[in-house]
């Protein structure tokens, strides 16, 4: 589904991520850890478009979109879901949702729409309450729909459990499962580590803009580096 190929970026002239190199296969769960400023947000940005890489490629199932804008890869079904969820807040929960599907033919709107409704139903209960009235786990719900409505192949969470009650994070990743479930092929950042490789089938470690680890999922959990870096073992 997704390939990096010796992807640079910088932010002006402090270059952050350095040679990476990532495969996600068609649907699968990537999580992709590591400390904060680590450069995990910045990758994401790279995928969607939102931030300029310096030097490399990006592709989409053998395209390389790397010179494409970001709405054109969400064209081709790349949705990014960004940390700090970044709704609009005096909009009501349906009309943030129908913003997420501005790519999409009117008439998918509508089932696109159950689909979300479907999947978070506490959704379809606030339809018409303003964004910024729900509780976090809510915006969070509301987040990741908005990102659905856009009927990606590839969807980018970049912290989705951040700041929320547990039992809120295990909605979430119930939620997450689901959609992999169904073959979307997902690309996970977050700091909750040992939640992030419980549900991932790969799994990316990233210091300090460099790739310093990949494999299954499973074998990253087990190796006693990451555990005593990431997992508190």
């Amino acid at each position: 589904m997704l390939s990096i190929e010796n992807l640079t970026s910088a932010y002006g002239r402090i270059e952050v991520l350095h040679g990476i190199y990532m495969e996600i296969r068609t649907g699968e769960i990537a999580s992709l850890i590591g400390a904060n400023g680590a450069g995990k947000t910045t990758l994401l940005r790279a995928i969607s478009g939102v931030q300029p890489i310096t030097s490399g490629d990006i592709r989409l199932e053998g395209r390389s979109i790397a010179s494409l804008q970001s709405h054109a890869r969400v064209a081709l079904g790349i949705s990014h879901v960004p940390e700090g969820r970044q709704l609009f807040a005096p909009l009501s929960v349906e009309d943030n949702l129908k913003l997420g599907a501005w790519s999409r033919p009117a008439s998918e709107a509508a089932s696109e729409l159950a689909r979300v409704y479907a999947l978070f139903p506490m959704l379809a209960k606030m339809r018409q309450m303003p964004a910024g009235a729900l509780s976090g786990g809510q915006q969070q719900m509301l987040a990741i729909g908005r990102g659905l409505m856009a009927k990606p192949r590839l969807l980018l969470l970049d912290e989705p459990s951040m700041g929320l009650a547990p039992i809120l994070v295990q909605q979430i990743f119930d939620a997450i499962r689901g959609l992999r479930r169904d073959g979307m092929t997902i690309l996970l950042v977050e700091q909750n580590a040992y939640a992030a490789l419980a549900i991932a089938d790969q799994a990316y470690v990233l210091e300090t803009g460099r790739m310093s680890m990949s494999g299954p999922a499973a074998a990253i959990k087990n190796d006693q580096r990451v555990r005593e870096a990431y997992l508190g073992v």
